[in-house]
């Protein structure tokens, strides 16, 4: 791929599985109109935030990060010289980047990103967090930046996953994406930025962690100057992949996550 890209953030929604589709949510939809997209994108099994947010940001299976809901704590990742994150792939490329993770989930900051390697993180409610997510972008113009906004899988335990109040809640998250959004363009950075908008898992009733399609498929798209426009087939262990090549980052050999075919133009 001749063009690089200088940033890549990667706005993950848990809980959202691929509800958009019913909901009032113009910037996702606007996303997949735009750029690539997929509205059954795999997400790892179990379909628990510990298994799916590790796969989306270490490039492999649950059984090989080893994190699940029971176990994830305030202890880093234990497998990261076997497996290491996308942060610590993009720091040992790129000394100088700045990095960021904003997170509602806390766990994402203290088991997944590595400390020491100066990650920038963050962890408050959605709507908050937001406003200073927004200020970092502007003000940093990180290399990459994750965001978790959390409040959706909050609605969906609660009123169950796709239900009037929980796709109600999930109008409100577009709008937090649609804020990050143009932040990047008051940033100035927009032609030279990859957008990511994704989920870690689905939900049925009140929960999930199982194996149904409404638990296991997630949405996924992505927006930049040479995405290519339409459908893509991925999972999302592949997350990591794109954006190594993205940002021209090697890829660890080791992942089981792969650029998926034709999404570049170039």
């Amino acid at each position: 791929m001749s063009f690089q890209y200088e940033h890549v953030i990667l706005i993950g929604i848990d809980g959202a599985g691929n509800f958009y589709r019913g909901a009032d949510t113009p910037t996702i939809h606007r996303l997949m109109e735009e750029g690539a997209g997929d509205d059954y994108c795999l997400t790892s099994i179990p379909t628990d935030s510990a298994e799916c947010w590790g796969s989306m940001l270490i490039g492999v299976y649950p059984e090989k990060h080893g994190m699940t809901n029971g176990t994830i704590d305030d202890t880093p990742y234990k497998h990261g010289d076997e497996h290491p994150t996308v942060y610590k792939l993009i720091r040992d490329a790129m000394p100088d980047a700045v990095i960021g993770s904003f997170s509602h989930w806390n766990p994402i900051n203290t088991s997944i990103a590595d400390p020491d390697i100066g990650v920038v993180k963050d962890t408050d409610q959605d709507g908050p967090l937001t406003e200073r997510i927004c200020d970092f972008i502007i003000n940093e113009k990180p290399t990459f930046l994750f965001i978790q906004f959390d409040s959706i899988d909050g609605a969906g335990h609660k009123y169950g996953y796709n239900t009037p109040l929980y796709l109600k809640e999930l109008h409100v998250v577009d709008g937090y994406a649609a804020k990050v959004c143009a932040a990047v363009e008051k940033a100035g950075i927009a032609d030279s930025t990859l957008i990511i908008a994704t989920a870690d898992h689905g939900g049925i009733g009140t929960g999930h962690g199982g194996r149904t399609d409404e638990e296991k498929y997630v949405f996924f798209a992505a927006k930049g100057k040479t995405v290519k426009k339409g459908k893509i087939k991925l999972e999302i262990k592949d997350i990591p992949a794109i954006i190594c090549r993205a940002l021209g980052v090697p890829a660890d050999p080791r992942w089981d996550a792969k650029v998926p075919d034709g999404m570049f133009t170039d």
